[in-house]
């Protein structure tokens, strides 16, 4: 996952939890929301790790 899947996620994660006054039987759509939304920050988080650790790796010439 990268940043722009990750922003995505999150993005995805806010309208659920904020936006949506709708309800499915069996789901939490707030909880499915904040979930989806700390997924979002973790990969993003995750993505820009590993992004420093390759550009650490091999230095631009």
């Amino acid at each position: 996952m990268y940043l722009g899947g990750s922003l995505f996620l999150l993005a995805l994660g806010a309208i659920l939890s904020f936006a949506v006054r709708d309800s499915i039987n069996g789901i939490d759509l707030v909880t499915t929301g904040y979930i989806l939304m700390g997924v979002g920050v973790l990969g993003i988080v995750l993505s820009l790790l590993f992004t420093a650790r390759a550009r650490e790796e091999n230095p631009p010439r």
